[in-house]
Protein backbone atom coordinates (compact mmCIF):
# COMPACT_ATOMS: atom_id res chain seq x y z
CA UNK A 1 0.00 0.00 0.00
CA UNK A 2 1.60 3.61 -0.97
CA UNK A 3 0.20 6.44 0.91
CA UNK A 4 0.26 9.92 -0.53
CA UNK A 5 0.99 13.12 1.56
CA UNK A 6 1.58 16.66 0.61
CA UNK A 7 5.05 17.66 -1.17
CA UNK A 8 6.68 21.24 -0.05
CA UNK A 9 8.56 22.49 -2.78
CA UNK A 10 11.52 23.17 -0.72
CA UNK A 11 12.56 20.00 -0.34
CA UNK A 12 14.32 18.57 -3.42
CA UNK A 13 12.88 15.74 -5.41
CA UNK A 14 14.67 14.02 -7.81
CA UNK A 15 11.59 12.67 -9.88
CA UNK A 16 13.57 13.69 -13.12
CA UNK A 17 16.49 12.99 -12.26
CA UNK A 18 16.47 8.94 -11.20
CA UNK A 19 18.31 8.04 -14.38
CA UNK A 20 21.27 10.07 -13.58
CA UNK A 21 21.21 9.28 -9.85
CA UNK A 22 21.42 5.56 -10.24
CA UNK A 23 24.73 6.28 -12.81
CA UNK A 24 26.33 8.87 -10.94
CA UNK A 25 25.90 7.71 -7.24
CA UNK A 26 24.96 4.21 -6.94
CA UNK A 27 26.50 2.43 -10.59
CA UNK A 28 29.99 3.60 -9.38
CA UNK A 29 32.88 2.55 -7.04
CA UNK A 30 32.10 5.68 -4.89
CA UNK A 31 28.66 4.16 -4.64
CA UNK A 32 30.27 0.73 -4.18
CA UNK A 33 32.26 2.06 -1.49
CA UNK A 34 29.51 3.89 0.76
CA UNK A 35 27.35 0.67 0.56
CA UNK A 36 30.39 -1.08 1.76
CA UNK A 37 31.18 1.26 4.22
CA UNK A 38 26.90 1.51 5.42
CA UNK A 39 26.55 -2.53 5.63
CA UNK A 40 30.12 -3.16 7.90
CA UNK A 41 28.47 -0.37 10.32
CA UNK A 42 25.07 -1.82 10.66
CA UNK A 43 26.17 -5.37 10.02
CA UNK A 44 25.99 -5.80 13.67
CA UNK A 45 22.33 -5.04 13.70
CA UNK A 46 21.23 -7.19 10.86
CA UNK A 47 22.44 -9.81 12.19
CA UNK A 48 21.05 -9.59 15.76
CA UNK A 49 17.22 -9.86 16.45
CA UNK A 50 14.53 -9.14 14.49
CA UNK A 51 14.24 -5.10 14.35
CA UNK A 52 11.38 -2.84 13.07
CA UNK A 53 13.23 -0.16 11.21
CA UNK A 54 11.85 3.01 9.02
CA UNK A 55 13.90 4.25 5.85
CA UNK A 56 13.25 7.76 5.73
CA UNK A 57 14.25 8.62 2.34
CA UNK A 58 14.80 5.19 0.81
CA UNK A 59 15.96 5.79 -2.74
CA UNK A 60 16.25 2.64 -4.47
CA UNK A 61 16.45 0.69 -1.02
CA UNK A 62 19.61 -1.05 -1.26
CA UNK A 63 20.22 -0.85 2.96
CA UNK A 64 16.55 -1.60 3.41
CA UNK A 65 16.39 -4.27 0.90
CA UNK A 66 19.56 -5.43 2.58
CA UNK A 67 18.22 -5.41 6.35
CA UNK A 68 14.81 -7.31 5.18
CA UNK A 69 16.86 -10.11 3.22
CA UNK A 70 17.95 -10.90 7.04
CA UNK A 71 14.24 -10.87 8.12
CA UNK A 72 14.00 -7.18 9.81
CA UNK A 73 10.28 -5.44 9.21
CA UNK A 74 11.01 -2.02 6.77
CA UNK A 75 8.94 1.15 6.25
CA UNK A 76 9.55 2.89 3.93
CA UNK A 77 9.18 6.55 2.22
CA UNK A 78 10.64 9.37 -0.22
CA UNK A 79 9.53 12.56 -1.65
CA UNK A 80 10.48 11.26 -5.25
CA UNK A 81 7.54 8.82 -6.88
CA UNK A 82 9.62 7.09 -8.86
CA UNK A 83 12.37 6.77 -6.41
CA UNK A 84 9.77 5.03 -5.03
CA UNK A 85 8.34 2.80 -7.35
CA UNK A 86 12.35 1.82 -7.88
CA UNK A 87 12.14 0.89 -4.29
CA UNK A 88 8.82 -1.18 -4.05
CA UNK A 89 9.99 -3.07 -7.99
CA UNK A 90 13.44 -4.04 -5.86
CA UNK A 91 11.23 -5.42 -3.15
CA UNK A 92 9.21 -7.19 -5.43
CA UNK A 93 11.86 -8.56 -7.64
CA UNK A 94 13.29 -10.20 -4.75
CA UNK A 95 10.10 -11.47 -2.70
CA UNK A 96 10.34 -9.37 -0.03
CA UNK A 97 7.81 -7.12 1.78
CA UNK A 98 7.65 -4.25 3.53
CA UNK A 99 4.87 -0.30 3.94
CA UNK A 100 5.85 2.43 1.83
CA UNK A 101 4.57 6.16 2.28
CA UNK A 102 5.05 8.70 -0.37
CA UNK A 103 6.05 11.96 0.81
CA UNK A 104 8.06 14.12 2.86
CA UNK A 105 9.56 12.27 6.26
CA UNK A 106 8.99 15.10 8.46
CA UNK A 107 5.23 14.84 7.40
CA UNK A 108 4.99 10.94 6.81
CA UNK A 109 6.43 10.77 10.39
CA UNK A 110 3.22 12.26 12.25
CA UNK A 111 1.81 8.44 10.74
CA UNK A 112 3.91 6.22 12.33
CA UNK A 113 5.50 4.65 15.59
CA UNK A 114 8.88 4.61 16.79
CA UNK A 115 11.16 1.78 15.50
CA UNK A 116 14.20 -0.07 17.01
CA UNK A 117 15.94 1.32 13.99
CA UNK A 118 15.81 4.62 11.73
CA UNK A 119 18.09 5.09 8.50
CA UNK A 120 18.28 8.65 7.10
CA UNK A 121 20.93 8.25 4.38
CA UNK A 122 21.65 10.80 2.32
CA UNK A 123 18.77 13.27 2.98
CA UNK A 124 19.25 15.63 5.10
CA UNK A 125 21.44 18.32 2.85
CA UNK A 126 18.68 18.68 0.58
CA UNK A 127 16.71 19.54 3.20
CA UNK A 128 15.07 23.40 3.62
CA UNK A 129 14.95 23.25 7.10
CA UNK A 130 17.59 19.62 8.00
CA UNK A 131 17.76 20.68 12.19
CA UNK A 132 14.13 20.92 12.17
CA UNK A 133 13.56 17.97 9.94
CA UNK A 134 16.02 15.46 11.40
CA UNK A 135 14.72 15.82 15.07
CA UNK A 136 11.30 15.02 13.69
CA UNK A 137 12.60 12.00 12.17
CA UNK A 138 14.98 11.26 14.86
CA UNK A 139 12.12 11.16 17.66
CA UNK A 140 10.63 8.19 16.16
CA UNK A 141 13.64 6.20 17.65
CA UNK A 142 12.59 3.70 20.77
CA UNK A 143 13.96 4.20 23.79
CA UNK A 144 17.25 1.94 23.03
CA UNK A 145 16.79 1.93 19.86
CA UNK A 146 19.45 3.42 16.75
CA UNK A 147 19.39 6.30 14.37
CA UNK A 148 21.80 5.18 11.08
CA UNK A 149 22.51 9.28 9.81
CA UNK A 150 24.38 10.09 6.62
CA UNK A 151 24.77 13.19 5.48
CA UNK A 152 26.75 15.41 2.70
CA UNK A 153 29.77 16.95 4.90
CA UNK A 154 30.18 20.98 4.57
CA UNK A 155 33.98 20.42 5.84
CA UNK A 156 34.44 18.58 2.81
CA UNK A 157 32.77 21.07 0.45
CA UNK A 158 35.18 23.88 1.86
CA UNK A 159 38.59 21.63 1.54
CA UNK A 160 38.27 20.69 -2.26
CA UNK A 161 36.83 24.19 -3.27
CA UNK A 162 39.90 25.97 -1.39
CA UNK A 163 42.47 23.36 -3.19
CA UNK A 164 40.65 24.08 -6.65
CA UNK A 165 41.32 27.93 -5.96
CA UNK A 166 40.87 30.49 -8.14
CA UNK A 167 37.35 32.52 -8.34
CA UNK A 168 36.24 29.96 -5.53
CA UNK A 169 38.27 31.94 -2.73
CA UNK A 170 35.89 34.74 -2.20
CA UNK A 171 33.19 32.92 -2.40
CA UNK A 172 34.74 31.08 0.48
CA UNK A 173 35.65 33.78 2.69
CA UNK A 174 31.78 35.16 2.39
CA UNK A 175 30.71 31.78 3.05
CA UNK A 176 28.71 31.98 -0.62
CA UNK A 177 30.05 28.30 -2.06
CA UNK A 178 27.43 26.57 -1.27
CA UNK A 179 25.11 24.84 -4.29
CA UNK A 180 22.01 25.72 -5.38
CA UNK A 181 20.18 22.64 -5.61
CA UNK A 182 20.66 22.14 -9.04
CA UNK A 183 21.66 18.58 -10.78
CA UNK A 184 23.33 16.74 -7.87
CA UNK A 185 24.80 19.28 -5.85
CA UNK A 186 23.24 19.33 -2.48
CA UNK A 187 22.35 22.75 -1.28
CA UNK A 188 22.71 22.29 2.76
CA UNK A 189 25.75 20.06 3.12
CA UNK A 190 26.22 19.91 7.39
CA UNK A 191 28.58 20.60 9.98
CA UNK A 192 29.49 17.13 11.63
CA UNK A 193 30.37 18.62 14.90
CA UNK A 194 26.85 20.53 14.81
CA UNK A 195 25.27 17.36 13.57
CA UNK A 196 27.01 15.28 16.39
CA UNK A 197 26.18 18.34 18.97
CA UNK A 198 22.42 17.91 18.01
CA UNK A 199 22.06 14.41 18.53
CA UNK A 200 23.83 14.14 21.81
CA UNK A 201 20.74 17.50 22.78
CA UNK A 202 18.39 14.90 22.34
CA UNK A 203 19.21 12.10 24.35
CA UNK A 204 21.49 9.92 21.55
CA UNK A 205 25.10 8.57 22.44
CA UNK A 206 27.36 8.23 19.26
CA UNK A 207 28.79 4.79 18.79
CA UNK A 208 30.16 4.58 15.22
CA UNK A 209 31.57 7.77 13.19
CA UNK A 210 33.05 7.04 9.84
CA UNK A 211 34.27 9.12 6.78
CA UNK A 212 32.92 8.15 3.58
CA UNK A 213 35.79 9.13 0.96
CA UNK A 214 38.17 10.87 3.15
CA UNK A 215 40.72 11.43 0.04
CA UNK A 216 39.10 9.80 -3.09
CA UNK A 217 36.94 13.47 -4.18
CA UNK A 218 39.73 15.54 -3.59
CA UNK A 219 42.21 13.47 -6.50
CA UNK A 220 42.13 14.58 -9.51
CA UNK A 221 40.96 12.53 -12.62
CA UNK A 222 44.79 12.03 -13.59
CA UNK A 223 45.77 11.39 -10.34
CA UNK A 224 43.26 8.79 -9.94
CA UNK A 225 44.18 7.15 -13.65
CA UNK A 226 47.74 6.47 -12.52
CA UNK A 227 46.80 5.04 -8.89
CA UNK A 228 46.45 1.50 -7.86
CA UNK A 229 42.17 1.85 -6.69
CA UNK A 230 42.63 -0.96 -4.16
CA UNK A 231 45.92 1.08 -2.50
CA UNK A 232 43.31 3.70 -2.08
CA UNK A 233 40.79 2.08 -0.53
CA UNK A 234 42.90 0.33 1.61
CA UNK A 235 44.16 3.78 2.67
CA UNK A 236 40.48 5.13 2.48
CA UNK A 237 39.65 2.00 5.12
CA UNK A 238 42.78 2.88 7.42
CA UNK A 239 41.72 6.16 8.07
CA UNK A 240 37.94 6.18 7.67
CA UNK A 241 37.11 6.13 11.70
CA UNK A 242 40.54 8.06 12.72
CA UNK A 243 38.96 11.17 14.61
CA UNK A 244 41.47 13.59 12.65
CA UNK A 245 40.56 12.21 9.10
CA UNK A 246 36.55 11.20 9.21
CA UNK A 247 35.72 14.65 9.00
CA UNK A 248 37.31 15.70 6.13
CA UNK A 249 35.31 12.77 4.23
CA UNK A 250 32.69 13.96 1.64
CA UNK A 251 29.93 11.85 3.38
CA UNK A 252 29.81 11.12 7.53
CA UNK A 253 27.96 8.25 8.77
CA UNK A 254 26.70 8.26 12.11
CA UNK A 255 25.56 5.40 13.89
CA UNK A 256 23.75 6.50 17.40
CA UNK A 257 21.64 5.15 20.18
CA UNK A 258 19.05 6.45 21.93
CA UNK A 259 18.86 6.44 25.61
CA UNK A 260 16.38 4.48 27.67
Amino acid sequence: MTNKSTKPPADRNFDKLVDKFERKVYDTVKGEWRLKLLTEDLGTLRNGSQLTFWDAGCGFAQISQWLAEAGHRGTLCDLSHQMLIRARNNFEEAGLQAEFFEGPAQEIAQQLPQFDLVLFHAVLEWLAEPQTTLKAVADKVKPGGKLSLLFYNRNSVVIRNTLRGGWRLPYLLEDAYLGKGKKLTPPNPQIPEVVCQWLEEWGFKIEIHTGIRVFHDYMTHEVLEQSDLDELLALEYRYCRQPTYRNMARYIHLLASRAD
